[in-house]
């Protein structure tokens, strides 16, 4: 049976860190929260997509290509949608200014909210040391964090098997070794 939603309207939407063209992108969900969810402005900040990921093998369903149609709709609604580029995306640093197909990317913006504070909009990753500092470090860390989803999987599946709820080795790795390199 098919469900009515209706459509929430704000002001502004961020998204970040999509990954899109990795196994791990969640891109099904994404399309159905834009479905439902729609705003004057959506920033997309960083890691839209997964550059890096798709330099080492080529992953793009077609969820990948709905979440990319269901921006570009929206811009040609009249939502002005501006992307910022992380690290995993950082080949659209080198076109600050460009719009494609209604999206407009920068580096940085200042995003302005109804009461009038203003906030600067950029991704994480500038101020990541590994990432700027060691990029070898974070090459390898992404390529540590592969095999962490890959093992995660198998060691949910036990752990929902004897009755306990999902946790991420991914996260608690990423969250120790970031502690210990700073």
């Amino acid at each position: 049976m098919h469900q009515l939603t209706t459509t929430r309207h704000f002001r502004t939407l961020f998204l970040s860190d999509v990954h899109l063209g990795s196994k791990a992108a969640q891109a099904e969900m994404l399309v159905d929260f834009l479905r439902v969810h729609d705003a004057e402005k959506i920033y997309l900040v960083g890691d839209i997509f997964d550059g890096w990921r798709l330099k080492r093998s080529w992953h793009w369903p077609q969820s990948h290509n709905d979440v990319v149609q269901k921006l570009l709709r929206k811009a040609r609604k009249g939502a002005t949608i501006i992307y910022i580029p992380g690290n995993h995306d950082e080949i659209l640093r080198d076109f600050p200014g460009q719009h494609f197909g209604g999206v407009e990317v920068k580096l940085t913006d200042i995003h302005t909210m109804a009461d009038g504070r203003q906030f600067l909009v950029i991704h994480g990753d500038e101020f990541d040391v590994v990432v700027r500092n060691a990029r070898v470090l974070a090459y390898l860390g992404d390529w540590a964090y592969d095999a962490a989803i890959a093992i995660n999987v198998v060691f949910n599946v036990v752990r929902r098997r004897l009755g306990f709820p999902y946790w991420s080795i991914s996260s608690w790795a990423k969250l120790k070794v970031k502690n210990a390199v700073n």
